[in-house]
């Protein structure tokens, strides 16, 4: 709608200070020409918005022209800038809903406060699309949160599965990942990921050190994120599902539907990615009747071994 999009523009200007009609098209997804029209409507509606000209000109804001956020604390408009959209809003069909409340609040709160919040959302980064539950324990939390906020290297003693390696690491920020904490640090040149419950020690040191001014946390995540999940194995089936299986499989964690067709007798040809033939044989015997392999056959063939066995241990008795 015209109102929506009239109010993004204002909340963009008002909190990016000037930007230019490209910048804002592509953002809003419309025309520069709409970005144009859309100026004239808010100048016509006592906007005080005004174009640069130049080379490094754009559309900005008279000098002084926000809304002003009260009744919240610094401290509370810090923990509410620092949450920001995960796979949980973009299932949930909110993600797009979260970035306006999220630029309203933005464009509210004062200069100070937005960059203290900035600060800290460089530091602490949320990720709610966990793997699983967990109950680990962070002794080290504490310490390596200080060296965050301080910034200053940790010398740290770290389970890796081939034993115990000892790293002096600078801590660039932590990542919540449901209830699991990383910590996100830079060693010899390179960004690295560490398990907080793994760490065997961790004593924080004199030394201080440069974050680095292009890293941003939110941003490696997702991408350290999506290179984790690229190097997984991956092992392709072709399945015939029921409706059920259909809908079950794609509640399986380490089972991606690829492409699904309708078939015969109200079945669906479906390509589905598993990650080893082991986890692969037991998820499809989990569907029972619901599934029945086509390819591979090594998958196939493993399904009606383990079939026969179980047909075989009920038989005896």
């Amino acid at each position: 709608m015209r109102a929506d999009r009239l109010l993004s523009l204002l909340l963009l200007l008002q909190n990016h200070g000037q930007m230019t009609s490209r910048e804002l098209a592509e953002l809003l997804e419309v025309s520069e020409r709409t970005i144009h029209r859309d100026m004239e409507a808010l100048s016509a509606a006592g906007i005080p918005v005004f174009a640069e000209r130049g080379s490094h000109g754009g559309w900005k804001l008279a000098e002084g022209y926000r809304t002003t956020l009260t009744g919240l604390s610094t401290k509370e408009i810090q923990s509410l800038l620092l949450i920001r959209p995960t796979e949980l809003l973009h299932d949930l069909g909110l993600k797009d809903r979260f970035e306006a409340a999220f630029q309203k609040l933005l464009a509210a709160t004062p200069p100070t406060a937005r960059d203290d919040a900035e600060s800290v959302r460089q530091l602490i980064h949320i990720d709610g699309a966990g793997w699983h539950q967990s109950d680990e324990a962070f002794p080290f939390l504490p310490v390596v949160q200080e060296a965050v906020w301080a910034r200053q290297k940790l010398l740290i003693r770290y389970q890796r599965e081939e034993g115990v390696v000892e790293r002096i690491v600078q801590p660039l920020g932590l990542v919540a990942k449901r209830n699991v904490w990383y910590m996100v640090a830079e060693v010899n040149g390179e960004y690295r990921n560490y398990r907080i419950s793994r760490l065997q020690s961790a004593q924080l040191l004199e030394e201080k050190f440069e974050r680095p001014e292009a890293f941003d946390l939110g941003r490696y995540w997702e991408q350290s994120t999506s290179a984790f999940k690229a190097s997984l194995p991956v092992y392709p089936a072709r399945l015939l599902l029921t409706e059920t299986g259909l809908s079950r499989i794609r509640q399986e964690r380490f089972a991606k539907i690829i492409q699904a067709h309708p078939a015969e007798n109200d079945r669906f040809d479906t390509d589905v990615q598993f990650q080893i033939l082991d986890s692969a044989c037991e998820i499809v015997l989990g569907l029972g009747a619901h599934v029945e392999v086509l390819e591979p056959l090594e998958l196939r063939q493993r399904v009606i071994a383990e079939a026969i066995a179980i047909f075989s241990l009920y038989e005896k008795k």
